[in-house]
């Protein structure tokens, strides 16, 4: 697999998966979150809020990876404000403590997704430019 295919097959998970997860946070507030179920109609609310960002967060990864080529700029973009919400999660575990193991299993993903994404931004440009005819 190239590492062009990587990046639009990641893009294109990341698309589908932020998508889906916003609007299950739109459909089921806290019981989307495991751990907070009674956390109350302020964090219902707001969690359903972020929930539709999250949606159009995914949408616009699925709009990146659907461009030829891929651009690079916006993966970087998108890939930074995945890694500012890691990094927000060990904000929060250094702050209040542990959360469910299920919100850690996330931040570890988003740690090691970020450098991946990061590293793959470009490939479907230059193997594109590479491609063309001197």
């Amino acid at each position: 697999m190239t590492r062009a295919k990587a990046l639009q097959g990641l893009a294109l998970a990341m698309g589908y998966a932020c998508v889906a997860i916003g609007l299950l946070h739109v459909l089921l507030g806290n019981a989307a979150i495991p751990g907070a179920e009674s956390a109350g109609p302020t964090i219902d609310s707001l969690g359903r809020f972020l929930g539709a960002a999250f949606a159009g967060y995914g949408l616009a990864w699925l709009w990146a990876a659907r461009q030829a080529p891929v651009p690079a700029g916006v993966v970087r973009w998108l890939t930074a404000v995945f890694l500012l919400g890691a990094l927000g999660r060990l904000l929060s575990l250094a702050v209040e403590g542990r959360p469910h193991g299920f919100q850690l299993a996330l931040g570890a993903l988003e740690l090691v997704l970020s450098p991946l994404l990061f590293w793959l931004a470009d490939a479907d440009v230059r193997e594109r430019a590479e491609a063309q005819p001197v």
